[in-house]
């Protein structure tokens, strides 16, 4: 029989007795300090000797660190499997990625009816198990974005909602020992988990044989499911099975794996002593037998993905080909996880793969594999840039989102060390901690790499500047792989273009900043009624230039309700005074009547932890404009009436700039656009309906800003970027990525 190269695992089988309520939680904690991979529990709801094996193993869960946790077996008929499956991530959830679900048909059925369920037949039992098991795996598809229907002879659902994701691909791993049952294994199950007690010489073979047919019958590789068995046994002079010494131990197990398959083996002991032995004699021991045949017969280690992934490999990717050292990094569209990572906040993609790189040298290896490949490249940072170019069809993503780390690398200096996956509102957590600030944008769900290699206009604009005027260095990983670092003594060429244009130049790894300390603020957002737009935004627009730098104020609009248009206007103050905070707002209170208002004294961290822990679901293709202005014109306010009464756009945004971002010389940096004291988006449905009302604002517009755009024209190269710069720009472009690497990004 085969051995189907599964790593080998070993596990704990604890008797959930409560007349010492601890004793099971403390067997599960030496389970996990000897070494073991797993400890579970019997499931008998019925027992009242038991605790309750769920209970029992949140509470192990909590208790422990490192070891996963699993029911051997749950009792489904007790347990309404969309109930189940919502637990089963929470537990995974919690616990961060150790829980397994092992399943039973149900037994006992006396004691089960007992409880108030129905009793079922043996094949009405299956029946049910199988159903709950598509229950539970509709509840988990979180890719799915429908509500889930089933209609079942014992389980049924109308409407649930799927989700949330949970901490890993959690197993489901059957109970069983009938052929109907080892069929459903081979159809729609990650595991089998018998107790060898139960099983006369052969029946494993023999059950690996249904289970393997099965599968292939399925569409699926045999070598998707993990072979389980509980087993006991005494250490004694004796040479039956399990019934002799450590050392004879290891080699019946181990011909085990290497016979019939089995990888995962669980020890049915609640005697310290015994488990003690099996981890420190019998588990290595096992583990050195079944390694040193593999590497004698050349066995191949299990696939990590199943035939059903595979088979949604994208064309135009040497997956082989992906360096070994990056391969735990790749997440490939059959993957667990892949919902969570294909598509950004604006915009729907479908990667053929998303390399999570943690470090510079695997963004190096990324690039060096990416360029080998003939399909189109993203690179993202937090998925939150208005454009979606960091996701694709059918090609390479590197993704820097677990590079975020947070360093104050000079206190006295104020200097720190961000790395691109960072979210602006976990760096404002971490400086608010030293009475410190960056600016940023509004949103604290942003990454930082993308928004510090374009600009970064936020709430303290006027006051501080942008973020990329805050960057002393930035290490960069160029096109050919190599790692350098650029900053004003160093590749001063390449530190220019990254602030403002660096998507076209490398992949940015770490920033150093240089920040700045800010205390209290004062924070209102104002919301108005407004009947006449021009009069309004004009208005607002020289109260705004009028004001002292330490304000920096938006103005949003939507779509008019009942007839009304609305406005909103978000005002911070760079003070702590907060007569002088109250005065700024009361003029600004005053522009309109007023339909709500909410203002208080706060930190900068608290206004920006507006992002929630979910991850992008973006579909489509995002509609967006943007366009840099020096004044809010009687023009340009008449435009923008005009654009919103349209019903072309259904969001119009107007962001202050000018103060401190015009006290940088245009050509500081390749962010040109100084002397715009405002930045205006606006986002529709579709270029039709957007650009006949664009139009007039852009005839009013400087330049734009390429982080609040998605039309990738050249034309918006144009807008974005002064002649001069743009020819500085593609002078640097031949010289640090001649062969235009970096192009799906606003590409100059």
């Amino acid at each position: 029989m085969p051995d189907y190269g599964h790593d080998l695992r070993f596990g704990t089988f604890i008797t959930p007795s409560n007349a010492n309520p601890q004793a099971p939680v403390a067997l599960a904690q030496l389970s996990e300090q000897l070494g073991f991979d797993l400890a579970t529990f019997q499931d008998h709801p019925y027992q009242a000797a038991f605790l309750d094996a769920w209970t029992l193993m949140s509470w192990v869960a909590a208790r422990t660190d490192r070891i996963h946790i699993s029911g051997n077996v749950l009792n489904l008929p007790l347990r309404p499997p969309a109930v189940l499956a919502r637990a089963a991530i929470s537990l995974d959830l919690l616990s961060g990625g150790r829980f397994e679900l092992g399943l039973g048909a149900g037994a006992f059925w006396d004691a089960v009816a007992s409880l108030g369920v129905p009793k079922l037949t043996p094949g009405q039992s299956v029946t049910a198990l199988s159903e709950g098991i598509d229950v539970i795996r509709g509840i988990w598809d979180t890719e799915n974005r429908s509500p889930l229907h089933l209609n079942g002879e014992h389980y049924s659902v109308h409407g649930a909602k799927r989700g949330p994701q949970a901490a890993h691909r959690i197993p489901i791993v059957l109970g069983a020992l009938k052929p109907r049952m080892l069929k459903m294994i081979g159809t729609k199950a990650d595991g089998w988990l018998p107790s060898l007690a139960y099983l006369q010489p052969g029946d494993f073979g023999r059950g690996n044989e249904v289970i393997d047919a099965a599968a292939d019958a399925a569409g699926r590789r045999p070598d998707e499911i993990r072979r389980w068995a509980n087993i006991n046994g005494v250490f004694s002079s004796g040479a039956g099975f399990l019934q002799g010494s450590p050392p004879q131990w290891a080699e019946q197990l181990a011909e085990l794996a290497l016979t019939d398959g089995l990888s995962t083996m669980v020890l049915a002991s609640d005697d310290p002593r015994m488990m003690q032995v099996f981890a420190e004699e019998v588990i290595p021991a096992v583990r050195e037998t079944v390694a040193t045949e593999r590497a004698r017969r050349g066995t191949a280690p299990a696939p990590g993905r199943s035939a059903a992934a595979l088979s949604r490999r994208a064309p135009g990717i040497d997956y082989d080909a992906i360096p070994a050292s990056l391969r735990p990094r790749v997440i490939e569209p059959g993957d667990f996880g892949y919902a969570a990572v294909k598509s950004t906040y604006m915009r729907g993609g479908q990667p053929g793969a998303v390399i999570q790189a943690t470090t510079a040298e695997e963004v190096s290896e990324a690039i060096a594999f990416a360029t080998t490949q003939d399909v189109p490249l993203g690179i993202r940072s937090g998925g939150h840039g208005i454009s979606g170019r960091s996701t694709n069809d059918g090609g390479i993503v590197i993704d820097l989102s677990r590079m975020n780390t947070i360093e104050i690398v000079d206190e006295a200096e104020r200097l720190v060390r961000i790395g691109p996956g960072a979210r602006w509102q976990d760096v404002a957590a971490k400086l608010a901690e030293r009475g410190w600030a960056l600016t940023s944008g509004d949103y604290g769900g942003v990454g930082v790499g993308g928004l510090a290699t374009a600009g970064g206009v936020g709430f303290f604009a006027r006051e501080h500047g942008l973020t990329i005027d805050h960057i002393e260095s930035v290490d960069v990983v160029t096109a050919t792989g190599e790692r350098v670092t650029a900053s004003r003594d160093e590749n001063a060429d390449l530190f220019w273009a990254m602030r403002g244009a660096g998507a076209n130049f490398g992949i940015a790894t770490s920033f150093l900043f240089r920040v700045a300390e800010v205390g209290e603020i004062g924070f209102a957002m104002l919301s108005y009624a407004v009947d006449d737009v021009p009069a309004f935004l004009s208005a607002w627009g020289d109260l705004v230039e009028r004001s002292p730098r330490e304000v920096t104020s938006s103005l949003h609009f939507g779509s008019p309700r009942s007839g009304v248009q609305q406005g909103m206007a978000v005002i911070v103050v760079d003070s702590d005074d907060t007569t002088h905070v109250s005065d700024i707002l009361q003029e600004f209170a005053g522009l309109a009547p007023m339909i709500d208002a909410k203002a208080h004294m706060t930190t900068y961290d608290v206004v920006i932890a507006n992002a929630a822990d979910t991850p992008h679901q973006g579909s489509g293709e995002p509609v967006s404009r943007s366009a840099l202005v020096e004044h809010i014109t009687p023009e340009l306010a008449r435009a923008a009436a005009r654009l919103l009464a349209s019903g072309g756009s259904s969001f119009l945004q107007f962001r202050a700039v000018g103060g401190a971002v015009s006290d940088v010389a245009d050509d500081a940096t390749a962010y040109a656009h100084r002397s715009a004291g405002f930045a205006v988006a606006a986002f529709g449905a579709s270029d039709a309906t957007i650009d006949p009302g664009w139009a007039d604002i852009r005839a009013e517009s400087i330049g734009a800003y390429l982080s609040f755009e998605s039309g990738t024209a050249e034309a918006r190269i144009d807008d974005a970027f002064p002649p001069a710069t743009l020819a500085r720009l593609r002078g640097i472009k031949g010289r640090w990525d001649p062969t235009n690497v970096f192009r799906d990004n606003f590409n100059i």
